[in-house]
């Protein structure tokens, strides 16, 4: 059975009503992304604390994190316009459906991301400003490009997708210790199942617009399988670590060991069938566990 598409209809976008431009430019940051990168920065501001939350301080960070982090979303969609236009689940973002231009694109990510680092520089700390640099040059001038190159690729994006708990680290302390790697080695390895599993799903999509991602250069996906299981297996000692470094109460470590052990536990369904709604169930066991561990983390916290 074929699936049918509806053929798409540029529009530019003075044709459409402000509403529906507001949603359009809405949508251009990648929303769902901001704000997970939020959560993470929140999590990471709250383990940092000495004693109890500064609000103001936090309230600012969390602001300056999510601009810096819906400018980068967008740069990322007018990087890749191309690349989304060939794509079926993404040929209908605004730029390639016509409803934004690129050059417009452009320039609302740039003023973003801009007011984004002039936040983090005036209102929080230098530290912060400088994570935010390394996260903006890194995902868009490193990740995003090497897409269409190399698999790598996805190891290298997973560097700037776990700096926002360390930028909520930062906040709060103004320097980075040992507890804020530990925060960002949960954030990293968590990338590797999450990212894999929809790269699995859409990995005919992928090929079509030359994203070598590890499932389009190996279809048998047995790389990608042992990359899930690998990472997932590290996750365990990771998710756990903040119990040993005095970042959660002891009580917290049997409890990140079980929520690790259920997403290894999808891992290995996909791995032993490498079907597709095993992946979805491990892409929607990957969304369930951070939140729940973040939580956890939190309840925990000395």
């Amino acid at each position: 059975m074929t699936a049918k598409h509806t053929q798409v209809v540029p529009r530019v976008a003075g044709s459409l009503g402000w509403t529906a431009q507001l949603a359009d430019y809405y949508d251009l940051t990648k929303p769902t992304i901001v704000w997970l990168i939020v959560m993470s920065t929140a999590v990471g501001c709250f383990l940092a604390a000495d004693g109890s939350l500064a609000a103001v301080e936090t309230a600012q960070a969390l602001l300056a994190t999510a601009l810096l982090a819906a400018g980068t979303g967008a740069l990322n969609q007018w990087s890749e316009r191309r690349e989304d236009s060939l794509m079926r689940r993404t040929r209908l973002r605004p730029i390639p459906a016509g409803r934004i231009s690129p050059k417009a694109a452009f320039g609302y990510s740039a003023v973003l991301v801009g007011a984004g680092l002039v936040y983090l520089l005036l209102a929080v700390n230098a530290l912060c400003f400088w994570v935010g640099v390394v996260t903006v040059v890194s995902y868009n001038f490193v990740y995003t490009p090497l897409k269409t190159r190399t698999w790598w690729s996805t190891a290298l994006g997973a560097v700037p997708g776990a700096m926002p708990a360390v930028m909520g680290w930062a906040a709060m302390q103004g320097s980075l210790g040992p507890r804020a790697w530990v925060l960002f080695s949960i954030l990293f390895l968590w990338q590797f199942p999450h990212f894999y599993a929809i790269a699995w799903m859409y990995r005919e999509d992928y090929a079509r617009a030359g994203i070598r991602m590890l499932p389009v250069i190996e279809p048998s996906g047995e790389s990608t399988h042992r990359q899930i299981l690998a990472t997932q297996l590290l996750l365990v000692p990771a998710s756990m670590a903040p119990a040993w470094t005095g970042l959660a109460a002891g009580w917290y470590a049997p409890l990140a060991l079980l929520l690790s052990g259920g997403y290894l536990a999808a891992g290995v369904r996909l791995a032993r069938s490498g079907s597709a709604p095993h992946a979805k169930d491990l892409l929607k066991a990957s969304v369930f566990y951070l939140p729940l561990l973040y939580a956890l983390l939190v309840i925990a916290r000395p």
